[in-house]
């Protein structure tokens, strides 16, 4: 079990080196015995799983089936109503700002602010994250390259095109090296190359 920390004092779990401290042991994730219900209507029913660092895991099923209201409690997004969903050993609704840390996530359809620039953007993910600057200053421009957003980065959000948009969403999951990068419908707006 992790211990919680007291609001504002969470350590980032990476050092000024940009390594995590502590390399998280056991299942990156856990959903043990998780059950989400919306009134009558059962989304999620029981579902257990545990998910190894360096595994690709995939949700596949018909539209109705629970996947994206599993995503949305992974993510913490939604609560399960029964059950428990964990990252990194963390406790999604017992210590989100922990299991968070080691979370990065792509929603279906990119949510940027509009009067930000791209770079401006990153720097407010970073600095949600409390990454120190001159590793957030390394990684930001680490994605830029990464996901060849230099000839765009310095326009504001509200200029970009939906592939633009979604690249830079990419970018920001991956600012703070997450254990666990959570895709959902990744390719909406990316054309082949991206």
């Amino acid at each position: 079990r992790r211990v919680s920390h007291p609001a504002g004092e969470i350590p980032h779990p990476c050092d000024e080196a940009g390594k995590y401290r502590q390399e998280p042991s056991g299942p990156v994730i856990e959903f043990d015995h998780v059950t989400r219900t919306y009134a009558a209507k059962r989304a999620v029913s029981d579902l257990s799983l545990a998910i190894p660092r360096g595994e690709l895991f995939a949700l596949l099923g018909p539209n109705g089936a629970g996947k994206t209201t599993t995503i949305r409690m992974l993510v913490g997004l939604l609560r399960p109503t029964r059950g428990s969903v964990r990252v990194c050993g963390y406790d999604l609704v017992k210590d989100p700002r922990s299991a968070h840390l080691h979370l990065g996530y792509v929603p279906d359809e990119p949510c940027l602010y509009d009067k930000l620039t791209g770079r401006e953007f990153l720097w407010f993910i970073a600095d949600m994250f409390g990454m120190p600057r001159h590793l957030a200053g390394d990684r930001i421009d680490r994605e830029i390259e990464h996901f060849e957003l230099a000839d765009f980065a310095d326009d504001l959000a509200e200029s970009y095109s939906l592939g633009m948009k979604q690249r830079l969403v990419f970018a920001a999951s991956l600012l703070h090296d997450p254990a666990v990068l959570v895709l959902d419908e990744p390719m909406v707006g990316l054309d082949p190359r991206s």
